[in-house]
């Protein structure tokens, strides 16, 4: 993906000098990929019992720990944030040289985001309230309660921020095979979609409705995950649209979608799949809407809940 590989974004936290514990959260949508010093496997069993029995049994397990820190101080200089770019938080941060072109892209592709969403609700006359984009390590301290890296990127519709371990995008390319810019890319402007549907109501209607049937708890999950990769894929639209895309980078965003599919994690974590348990959609769903939204450049076709939100 054509971007500027030094661009800084004043929507930008970063959190990384930080350390929070990361226990009893309830935030909202994400893509849950875990990672950590736990194992993938091991933690991809947690988190679908946890599902299945209904009670945490993740973050009993994590506890504090350095999760995704990726560079020795010996290792690698010292962030120092540009004049009016990304806003330090707490101590002193370093960072490797793959981390830190990552938090020039996703920064890159916040404020690209964020402003073609601005368009787009400005023609349907309704105001555009910015996310803002928090960079942690280990575990962070939400609006939505702390939370550890092993739960992966998600957003918080309490403080409407995106929270990302850039440590997660060597986890998606290492071990799920899914590199590239553009998959990176994917994962946050799916977060971004998650802030669409804040503020358009979505988020809200989707836990009344959880909540009057609790039956169709995981199936509104579901539909509301597809819907943010839709929402991803409308984004992507616009890029090639203004020839920002690469060859290579739509594979590279399919690839990621279909990496965090729940059939395909709960394969690699148990050898079977169990389509009740599903609450983010299967690897071929994902891939489909965020086609989709690309294919029409038109949030209106992504209506994942066959209209019953409405």
């Amino acid at each position: 993906m054509k971007h500027d590989e030094n661009y800084e974004s004043s929507d930008v936290e970063d959190r990384r000098g930080e350390s929070s514990g990361g226990r009893g959260f309830g935030g909202g949508g994400g893509l849950r990929l875990p990672t950590g010093r736990f194992g993938l496997g091991g933690l991809v069993v947690l988190i679908i019992l946890s599902v299945v029995f209904k009670t945490d049994l993740v973050s009993g397990v994590l506890g504090g720990g350095d999760g995704g820190a990726l560079a020795p101080a010996e290792q690698a200089p010292a962030y120092e944030p540009a004049a009016g770019g990304t806003r330090a938080i707490g101590g002193a941060v370093t960072e490797s040289a793959s981390e830190k072109a990552s938090r020039h892209l996703a920064a890159f592709v916040l404020d690209d985001a964020q402003q073609v969403w601005a368009k787009v609700f400005e023609q349907s006359g309704q105001p555009y309230s910015k996310a803002k984009l928090v960079l942690f390590r280990g575990g962070v301290r939400s609006g939505c309660g702390d939370a550890e890296s092993a739960m992966g990127p998600f957003y918080c519709p309490a403080d409407r921020r995106v929270y990302i371990d850039l440590g997660f995008y060597d986890e998606l390319a290492r071990r799920f095979k899914a590199p590239g810019d553009f998959a990176q890319a994917y994962v946050l402007t799916h977060e971004i979609g998650h802030h669409i549907q804040n503020l358009l109501g979505t988020e809200q209607k989707l836990r009344r409705m959880q909540a009057s049937d609790p039956s169709q708890k995981n199936a509104l999950s579901v539909a509301m995950e597809l819907q943010a990769d839709c929402y991803a894929g409308v984004w992507a639209a616009t890029t090639e649209q203004r020839k920002l895309l690469e060859s290579g980078d739509v594979d590279e965003a399919l690839g990621a979608a279909s990496a965090v599919g729940d059939d395909r994690l709960q394969r690699q974590a148990t050898g079977g799949v169990h389509p009740e348990s599903f609450t983010h959609g299967s690897s071929a769903q994902r891939a489909s809407w965020f086609k989709r939204g690309m294919a029409n450049g038109d949030m209106r076709a992504c209506d994942t809940f066959g209209g019953a939100s409405r």
